[in-house]
């Protein structure tokens, strides 16, 4: 069975709000094990909308939309649903009778244009929503759903679960789940992951992607069984696999981090680490602030410093603190480029790096925090 997500308005478009509805259902769809390939999002236009249900129907099984349900003349969605399933609109006594209860228990009367709201496509099921003014619906046609959801994200992700997730089940059968892992890297690129796991990347179930940020890669494991055991064994098999082939380019999966992982190593080690930034925006600073119980001490320079410069200014912030460890960072723009100066000192040598940066340059402190922890955590890890 095949879904796809319809949200509904001009605000989404204009960038207004975040959509965040579209990610709910598509993790609500996952845990059913329901396949989900396309989302799209269209502004308050009746025909518009109702090209946008037309085209989802004749791919998808499932069609479910969120927004444009309220009272207002902006809100097209029921009339859209109506133009595109040719099925006029019908009033409701019955559900006009629950939104003016609704209004009476928030101590408020309904307007004439809440009649609005009481009117569905023919053939169309209500779903009374309990948390707020605007019920959505569900039609039939020719086989596939067409779910209307209201756009206000705590009542639809209500009715999502109450409502919608066990009509799908039911009418479909679905017995499997789909699961899915993050593998993280860093201190590779993108293009050298390819050439080592494009066969992965190849396959059907378990499926395997990238998604690079700036200095490190996560790749994506998901997999479709009958059980979460039965997809956590196919993820499993696979992880298995990039461990081997990846060595200590993955540093870790789902939540762990490059700044949780170098306190560790810091923990373990018993040091004190001291660290000396510039031009990073104290990006640095911020990731290791958590949790770190007296194992860093933090100065970011006021300049932008060279390498001699960060190494001076390292070795007397160390002295001063009488710390085991230090890491410096300095990231100078060069033209269109930026060059990173990376240091570090540990009890028993000093290392050093000089890298270079072309990407964005509203990237350039993160690809350099993430390429610095990357830098300590490989070096600082061989030796704890």
């Amino acid at each position: 069975m095949e879904a796809e997500i319809i949200t509904i308005g001009t605000e989404l478009l204009l960038g207004e709000i975040v959509d965040t509805n579209t990610s709910t259902i598509a993790r609500a769809l996952r845990q059913v094990g329901l396949d989900l390939y396309r989302t799209t999002t269209v502004g308050d236009n009746a025909g518009r909308i109702a090209q946008a249900v037309r085209e989802s129907l004749a791919r998808a099984d499932a069609v479910i939309t969120t927004g444009g349900l309220g009272p207002t003349v902006d809100d097209p969605t029921r009339e859209a649903i109506a133009l595109a399933l040719d099925a006029p609109l019908a009033f409701h006594p019955e559900l006009w009778e629950q939104i003016q209860e609704r209004f009476a228990r928030f101590g408020r009367t309904p307007t004439e244009n809440n009649r609005r709201q009481a009117y569905l496509p023919r053939g169309a099921v209500a779903i009374e929503n309990p948390v707020g003014t605007a019920p959505g619906f569900i039609v039939e046609s020719a086989g596939s759903s067409v779910i209307c959801l209201p756009g206000v994200p705590a009542e639809m992700s209500h009715l999502l679960e109450q409502v919608v997730i066990p009509h799908l089940q039911s009418r479909s059968g679905l017995g499997s789940v789909i699961e899915t892992r993050l593998i993280h890297t860093a201190g590779v690129g993108e293009s050298w992951l390819d050439e080592k796991i494009a066969d992965l990347e190849a396959l059907r179930n378990p499926t395997v992607g990238l998604s690079a940020h700036p200095g490190q890669v996560d790749i994506r494991i998901t997999a479709k069984a009958a059980s979460k055991a039965e997809a956590s064994q196919k993820i499993d098999a696979i992880e298995a696999t990039l461990r081997e082939r990846l060595g200590d380019a993955i540093y870790g999966s789902e939540g762990a981090t490059l700044a949780t992982l170098v306190l560790e190593l810091m923990r373990r080690s018993g040091w004190r680490l001291t660290l000396v930034e510039s031009g990073t925006a104290s990006l640095l600073s911020q990731m290791l602030s958590q949790e770190t119980h007296g194992l860093v001490d933090f100065q970011s320079l006021p300049h932008r410093a060279d390498h001699d410069e960060l190494e001076s200014a390292l070795t007397a912030a160390q002295a001063g603190v009488g710390s085991q460890a230090g890491l410096g960072v300095s990231l100078l723009p060069q033209g269109n480029r930026y060059q990173m100066s990376l240091l570090l000192v540990l009890p028993d040598r000093i290392e050093g790096a000089e890298l270079s940066y072309g990407g964005p340059a509203q990237n350039a402190p993160l690809w350099a925090a993430n390429v610095a922890l990357d830098f300590a955590r490989r070096r600082i890890g061989r030796v704890v």
